[in-house]
């Protein structure tokens, strides 16, 4: 249950819904719409263990989990309706191990923010667009408008002021919790006047929260296809592809990908960012016959940074944006030529000792995740065995 929802608009609901939900569930939906909109998220039906709330209850935040205003907690009552402040809103769904009920659905949408400001969060980044027609309803002209580092000039047009804020760069300042790296900035409007004025200037905060969390596919085939898919469900930019030796220098670029097994497999993290003051290691890789299912059947090669497998290993990396491992391929038994892999990448501040890029094989649960990192999360395959060894292991 739980995951992260991209789509403009659709519905949530409790597992097994309209029946019983399970007990011990707890479920986290992240809603993220498209910049410069609004999640607007509506319950339609509601039928829990009431009461304080204390043991099955619904929660919905304004933004990430463990980041954000709580707008909300309830398990009984009327229908409510919550709108986020930004392109983002989490839903929580919590029972504990005695009664079950029908559960909850619900219904969201975006819809559109203000357009006196908006702002884009590409990779290299921020884009701020300014509406002129606003600043002139407030008695402000284009010329007035600056970043507090003069050298970083917007561009100007007929309708728009536009800024290319870079995020280390032009006064940007850096803050991390527990689910984003934020890059902040200040764009200044200011009144015109020589001598004296008689408005306030306007000072517009820009922001953007690249979210910790995130899930990147790929895979590598056994038999006779292989597909590449990258889900992204923060705004860091991260990809896996395949090396054919230790050297790092030739990636793999035949489709599908045939392999042999106990073949060395060379696979590199790539953090695609501008930010240099960030670190990428292997955090989790689990192998999964099944691309949407790594429970039912999953093999881990590595567990929060310890090496389940005995082929696992790492290499130096000519950058802290990279991440280098390698491990002997292998098939599932009975029937299963296709092996898909998903990794989490932890991201962290560069230097930051205290986080688990630093610390290595940790035992600990994930979502104790310290302030300096963010977990990013890949899946390649399926990888495929050459026909012949695909025949040979079915004859012996």
């Amino acid at each position: 249950c739980g995951g992260s929802v991209s789509d403009s608009s659709g519905m949530l609901q409790s597992p097994n819904y309209p029946g019983s939900y399970p007990n011990d569930a707890d479920c986290v939906w992240e809603i993220q719409v498209e910049n410069n909109f609004r999640v607007t998220l509506t319950f339609r039906d509601i039928a829990m263990q009431s009461g304080t709330c204390q043991y099955d209850y619904i929660e919905v935040y304004d933004g990430p989990l463990h980041s954000s205003p709580l707008l909300g907690r309830f398990c009984s009552g009327s229908f409510p309706t919550y709108v986020s402040t930004s392109n983002m809103m989490s839903v929580r769904f919590h029972s504990d191990s005695r009664y079950s009920f029908r559960g909850f659905q619900a219904h969201y949408s975006s819809i559109p923010a203000g357009h006196n400001t908006t702002i884009q969060c590409l990779p290299d980044y921020m884009h701020v667009v300014v509406s002129r027609r606003y600043l002139q309803s407030q008695g402000y002209s284009a010329e007035g408008v600056t970043l507090s580092d003069s050298h970083c000039r917007p561009t100007v047009t007929s309708q728009e002021v536009v800024f290319n804020i870079p995020y280390d760069g032009c006064g940007t300042t850096q803050e991390e919790n527990n689910d984003t790296i934020n890059y902040s900035n200040m764009i200044r409007v200011a009144s015109s006047g020589y001598i004296i004025k008689r408005k306030k200037n306007i000072n517009l905060h820009v922001s953007c929260k690249m979210l910790r969390k995130s899930w990147q596919q790929v895979m590598y085939a056994a038999e006779d296809t292989v597909e590449v898919n990258e889900f992204q469900f923060g705004r860091y930019d991260m990809n896996i592809t395949f090396y054919n030796s230790p050297a790092f220098q030739q990636q793999v670029r035949s489709s599908p990908y045939y392999i042999d097994l106990n073949q060395n497999l060379y696979l590199q993290a790539c953090l695609h960012s501008s930010d240099p003051n960030l670190k990428v290691v292997v955090d989790t890789c689990v192998a999964s016959p099944d691309p949407h299912d790594f429970n039912t059947l999953a093999y881990y090669l590595v567990q929060n940074r310890c090496p389940r497998d005995p082929s696992y290993a790492t290499f130096r990396s000519p950058s802290s944006h990279f991440a280098r491992f390698k491990f002997n391929a292998f098939e599932f038994m009975s029937r299963h030529p296709s092996v898909y892999l998903k990794c989490q990448m932890l991201v962290c501040r560069l230097g930051d000792y205290s986080s688990r890029c630093y610390r290595g094989c940790s035992s600990r649960p994930k979502r104790d995740t310290s302030s300096a990192e963010q977990e990013v999360d890949v899946v390649a395959g399926p990888i495929q065995l050459h026909e012949g060894d695909v025949s040979s292991e079915s004859a012996g």
